[in-house]
C-alpha cells in the first residue's frame, strides 16, 4: 500500500456535475501522490458513479494521485480504487474487508468526536476524517471543534485528516495539532487556481516523511 494521502479533495453532486470537472481534477492531481480525489455523491447510481470514478482515475494516474470512492466499497473494488471513505450508517471497515476479501485498498471513516474515532479504529479504519474543525459553508450554523479535537484524536495512533473550514492559513496549526493532512471542498474545487491551492494546503507537510 502506498503512503496515505495528505490532501483530500472531496466532491459532491455539484462539483461532479461541473463542466470544468476534468480540468480542475487534473490540476489538483498534478500536485502529486499526496493528493486524493474523492468521488462522493450518494444519490448517483452505481454505474454513473463508476463512470466518473474511471474518468478521474485516468486523470489522476500520470501524476500518481489517488482516487477514493465514498460510501460505495463495491464501486471502489470494481474500479481498483485505492481507497474508500465511509460515514456513520455505512458498513463498518471490518464488514467491508469481509465483503471485499483481497481488495488491497485503505479505508477511511468520517467521525465527529473521540469516541466515534476510537470505535472506527477498533473496527479497522486506516485513517479517520475528523470534523467539523472550523465553521464551514458546508455545515452552516455548526460551530467548529477547533484543533484541540485533532490533538485528542491523534493520540489514538491512527492517521487523522482534518475537515471543515480548512484554509492554507490554518494548515500549520492543524499539522502541529497532529493532523496527517486535511480535506477540503470549496478551498480546492472553487479555487481560482486549483493546483496552487493544493500546493498551499500541503505546504506544512512538505518536509514530513510520507
Amino acid at each position: 500500500m502506498r503512503p496515505l494521502p495528505r490532501l483530500h479533495a472531496v466532491t459532491d453532486a455539484r462539483i461532479l456535475g461541473r463542466e470544468d470537472l476534468a480540468i480542475r481534477a487534473a490540476a489538483l492531481a498534478a500536485a502529486g501522490p499526496a493528493v486524493a480525489l474523492h468521488v462522493r455523491d450518494r444519490a448517483r447510481p452505481g454505474r454513473a458513479l463508476a463512470q466518473v470514478t474511471d474518468r478521474l482515475q485516468r486523470l489522476a494516474a500520470p501524476p500518481g494521485a489517488t482516487v477514493v470512492v465514498n460510501a460505495r466499497p463495491d464501486v471502489a473494488a470494481a474500479l481498483g480504487a485505492e481507497g474508500v471513505q465511509l460515514a456513520r450508517g455505512d458498513l463498518s471497515p471490518r464488514d467491508v474487508r469481509a465483503h471485499l476479501g483481497a481488495w488491497p485498498g485503505w479505508i477511511g471513516v468520517s467521525v465527529h468526536g473521540v469516541d466515534e474515532a476510537r470505535a472506527a479504529i477498533d473496527e479497522g479504519a486506516d485513517l479517520v476524517v475528523v470534523g467539523t474543525i472550523y465553521p464551514s459553508a458546508s455545515h452552516p450554523g455548526r460551530p467548529g471543534a477547533g484543533p484541540a479535537l485533532i490533538e485528542q484524536v491523534s493520540r489514538l495512533g491512527c492517521p487523522v485528516i482534518a475537515i471543515g473550514g480548512v484554509t492554507a492559513e490554518r494548515c500549520r496549526e492543524l499539522r502541529d495539532a497532529g493532523a496527517h493532512g486535511v480535506a477540503a471542498i470549496t478551498a480546492l474545487w472553487d479555487a481560482p487556481h486549483p493546483y496552487q491551492a493544493a500546493r498551499a494546503l500541503l505546504a506544512p507537510w512538505a518536509d514530513d516523511p510520507a
